[in-house]
C-alpha cells in the first residue's frame, strides 16, 4: 500500500482523510440503523409461557384457569404472554401435570392440590380439608396468615412456585341414587370419592369409596357401577350431566367445604421472568380467586334450582351425623400430622388462624362467612403439641408474625426493586 506522506500535496492528504472519515461515519450509521429495529423488537418481545388447564372443556372448573390467563395477558401486555391450552391438549392425563410442570415440560399448569397427596400428604391441606376450612377461611389464611408462604415452601421442594387462584363454593355434596340422612345410610354404598381422608371416612362408615376420573363418572352411575358420586359445585356437576343419572343430593358438602385450586409454575421458568411479570402473576391470581368465589357462589344458587327442577331431591344429614363426621375428620388430621412433619406444620398454621379469629367470628354470628369447628379447642391443643414435637411450632409462629407485620406495613412493590412479593417481603 502506498504511504500517504508521499503525495505531493498535503491538500490531497486532507481530502483522502475526509473521505475516509465520512465513509467510516456512514458505515457506523448503517450499523446502528440496521441494529436498532432488532434490538427494540427484542426489548419489547414478551416472555411466553405455556400453560395447560387440568380440566377438560366439559368440566367447567376451567373457568378460573382461563380467566387467569386472559387477565395476565391484558395486564402484562408486552411483558409476558400466557399461551393457554385446555386440559388434555399437551399433557394427556391430569395425574401427569404435576411432573410436567416440575420438570419444565410445561411452564404453568393448574391443579387441585389434593391430587398430589401420593407425593406428600401435606398437599391435601392446601384445598378443602374435610370439616375444617370454608372458602373464606382459605382466602384469609392464604393472603394474610402465612398460608401462601407455606405453599411456596412445600411446592418449592418439587421445583415449583404455586399461586392459589381459585376457590369455589363448598362442593354440592354427594349425588346418589339412594337417600342418605344418617351415617348408617352410607353402609354398602359404592361412592366415587376424591381425597385420601375423605375416602378413609367413608370406609369407616362402611361405604366403598372408588376414585373414578371425572370423564367416567356419568357412565359409571348410568351402568350401576357406582351408587353415588361427588365431584364439584352445582354448575360443574350439571355440566357433567349428573342430574340425568342421580336422584338425590346429600348435603352439606362436608367432604370438600373449601375447594381451592392453584397455578403451578416451573421455578426455572419463573426465575427467568422480569420482576414486573412476577408481580402481575401474583396479583392476577389474587384477583382471579375473588372472581372465582363470587362466580361459583352465584351460579351455585342457579344450578341448585336447575337440579330441583330436573327432579333431584335434597337429603340433608342430621346434626348428630355431622358431629360424628367432625370427630372422625379430626382424628385423621391428627394422625397425619403425627406421621408427617410437613403436614403438622401446615395443619397447625391452619388451626392457629382459626384460634386467632375465634372470638371475633363467634361474636359476629350469624353474619360471618366462616365457622369455628365445635372441636377447635381440643384440635388446637393436640396439633400445637405435635408441632412442638416436630420442631415446627416456632417456625409457624414466626411466619405468622412476619406476614402480619408485612401486610400492616403495606410497602408496595415498585419496579425499581427486585420482586419478592407484594406487599414487600421483609
Amino acid at each position: 500500500m502506498e504511504d500517504l506522506t508521499n503525495h505531493e500535496s498535503s491538500g490531497e492528504v486532507s481530502k483522502i482523510m475526509r473521505k475516509l472519515s465520512i465513509a467510516m461515519v456512514f458505515v457506523a450509521f448503517l450499523a446502528v440503523v440496521t441494529a436498532a429495529p432488532s434490538e427494540a423488537a427484542s426489548a419489547q418481545r414478551p416472555a411466553r409461557l405455556t400453560m395447560q388447564s387440568i380440566w377438560a372443556p366439559s368440566i367447567t372448573l376451567w373457568r378460573p384457569d382461563k380467566y387467569f390467563a386472559d387477565l395476565v395477558n391484558v395486564l402484562a401486555d408486552g411483558v409476558v404472554h400466557v399461551d393457554y391450552f385446555d386440559g388434555g391438549t399437551l399433557v394427556t392425563t391430569s395425574d401427569e401435570l404435576f411432573d410436567a410442570v416440575s420438570t419444565g415440560a410445561l411452564d404453568l399448569g393448574s391443579d387441585w392440590p389434593s391430587y398430589w397427596e401420593g407425593k406428600n400428604t401435606v398437599f391435601a391441606l392446601f384445598t378443602s380439608v374435610p370439616m375444617i376450612f370454608t372458602p373464606g377461611d382459605y382466602m384469609v389464611w392464604y393472603w394474610q396468615a402465612g398460608g401462601f408462604e407455606l405453599a411456596q415452601e412445600m411446592y418449592g421442594k418439587y421445583g415449583m412456585v404455586w399461586l392459589p387462584h381459585s376457590v369455589t363454593s363448598p362442593e354440592s355434596g354427594q349425588r346418589t341414587n339412594v337417600p342418605i340422612r344418617r351415617l348408617q345410610d352410607y353402609a354398602g354404598i359404592k361412592m366415587r370419592q376424591c381425597g385420601r381422608n375423605q375416602a378413609r371416612i367413608l370406609e369407616q362408615l362402611g361405604a366403598a369409596p372408588v376414585f373414578t376420573p371425572g370423564a367416567e363418572i356419568y357412565l359409571s352411575l348410568q351402568r350401576g357401577v357406582l351408587d353415588g358420586a361427588e365431584f364439584s359445585v352445582p354448575e360443574v356437576d350439571w355440566s357433567m350431566g349428573l342430574q340425568e343419572v342421580t336422584k338425590y343430593n346429600v348435603q352439606p358438602g362436608w367432604h370438600q367445604p373449601g375447594p381451592v385450586s392453584g397455578i403451578m409454575i416451573n421455578k426455572q421458568s419463573y426465575d427467568r421472568l422480569p420482576d414486573r411479570a412476577k408481580f402481575i402473576l401474583k396479583q392476577a391470581a389474587m384477583a382471579t380467586m375473588m372472581w372465582s368465589w363470587t362466580f361459583f357462589e352465584y351460579s351455585s344458587g342457579e344450578y341448585t334450582d336447575k337440579f330441583l327442577e330436573a327432579g333431584t331431591t335434597i337429603t340433608r344429614l342430621e346434626d348428630d351425623a355431622i358431629a360424628e363426621l367432625q370427630a372422625i375428620a379430626d382424628r385423621l388430621l391428627i394422625a397425619d400430622a403425627r406421621a408427617n412433619r410437613d403436614h403438622a406444620k401446615v395443619a397447625f398454621s391452619m388451626v392457629q388462624f382459626l384460634k386467632d379469629v375465634q372470638l371475633w367470628r363467634d361474636s359476629q354470628q350469624p353474619y360471618m362467612f366462616g365457622r369455628t369447628p365445635p372441636t377447635l379447642e381440643k384440635l388446637y391443643e393436640e396439633l400445637r403439641a405435635i408441632a412442638q414435637q416436630h420442631g415446627v411450632y416456632d417456625d409457624v409462629m414466626t411466619l405468622r408474625e412476619r406476614v402480619r407485620a408485612r401486610n400492616k406495613a403495606q410497602e408496595f412493590w415498585t419496579p425499581s426493586m427486585p420482586y419478592t412479593g407484594n406487599p414487600v417481603m421483609p
